[in-house]
């Protein structure tokens, strides 16, 4: 596959402020890119220089082949960026944001009308483009966002939380969008603090106190021999009260970590903890409807692992 963002020891300063240090990755055409990260880890900033907007203190980055410090006017052309507060014009109609961005973009009148008829068509607002956007659904205004930001054909298209604030019925309708368009074979790529959309990427990075800690395919990242180290076992309890038994698991001989996982509990545990034993323990304590199974690691297991061991390097 042909790779259209690499990065290659990628830093940024603000003083003596490290924003960003030594971050690499490629990415190939058409692949759906999730760049998870707690807020303040250097998400923001990494996509500020992979589009030409900021420039790297230290390291070199290129899109579809271009330098970008050194080409950054044409990379422009080639990328689009929806930024998680898209600036759309709320006194304006649809139509109007299209064509006001067409108008930025420098598209000429027929073929604004062209790009204008194919992204309303993609993001499903044919019927309301003489719709004041202040009168629209979060999930509305956010396809609109998207479709502004197509109407130029860009290749690669960087995505700062576009379902955040929105209703799971719209996710999904934006996640559908997204498929279609890598599908196509635009390069997408996607912050998000949902590990449900991480799940659906084609590859995941993770960077936490401005590092990459982590980049591959989700199913990679679970078999981290970091995430489940020797002799170690993941383990998922459902019961009627999981706040109760997660504090009564802490103190269960092998488990060496615990967390609520959905309605249920998830455990590391040393592998002769098995799910018999951590049943028998919950239901002398008087938890009802046990059941514990053995399971792979989740993305939220692999990133709040990997967390908490970069969070005990920095703090020992």
């Amino acid at each position: 596959m042909q790779t259209v963002i690499k990065a290659d020891q990628l830093t940024k300063k603000f003083g003596a402020l490290v924003a960003v240090q030594d971050v690499s990755l490629e990415i190939s055409r058409g692949d759906i890119f999730g760049f998870l990260g707690p807020n303040g880890s250097g998400k923001s900033t990494v996509i500020r220089m992979l589009c030409g907007l900021l420039q790297p203190t230290a390291g070199r980055a290129q899109l579809d082949g271009l330098d970008v410090v050194a080409e950054t006017e044409e990379i422009k052309k080639r990328i689009g960026y929806m930024s998680q507060r898209f600036s759309l014009y709320e006194d304006l109609t649809v139509q109007e944001n299209i064509d006001f961005y067409g108008a930025i973009y420098g598209l000429g009148s027929s073929q604004l009308v062209e790009r204008r008829g194919t992204v309303v068509g993609l993001v499903g607002m044919e019927e309301r483009q003489g719709q004041m956007v202040r009168t629209l659904s979060g999930g509305f205004k956010q396809r609109l966002a998207l479709a502004c930001s197509l109407l130029h054909e860009p290749k690669i298209l960087f995505l700062d939380e576009p379902t955040a604030g929105i209703d799971p019925v719209a996710r999904r309708e934006i996640w559908d969008l997204l498929f279609r368009l890598a599908g196509e074979g635009t390069t997408l790529f996607v912050t998000t603090h949902y590990m449900d959309e991480a799940e659906r990427c084609s590859q995941v990075g993770y960077i936490y106190h401005s590092r990459l800690m982590v980049c591959g395919k989700p199913q990679e990242l679970k078999q981290l021999p970091e995430i489940t180290p020797e002799g170690a076992v993941w383990l998922e309890v459902h019961c009627d009260e999981p706040t109760r038994a997660l504090s009564l698991l802490r103190s269960f001989p092998g488990v060496i970590d615990s967390t609520i996982f959905g309605e249920s509990i998830h455990i590391l545990a040393q592998e002769g903890s098995d799910g018999a034993n951590v049943e028998s323990f919950l239901q002398r304590e008087k938890i009802a409807g046990v059941q514990c199974r053995r399971v792979p690691p989740s993305l939220e297991d692999v990133f709040v692992t990997l967390t908490r061991q970069q969070r005990s390097r920095l703090e020992g």
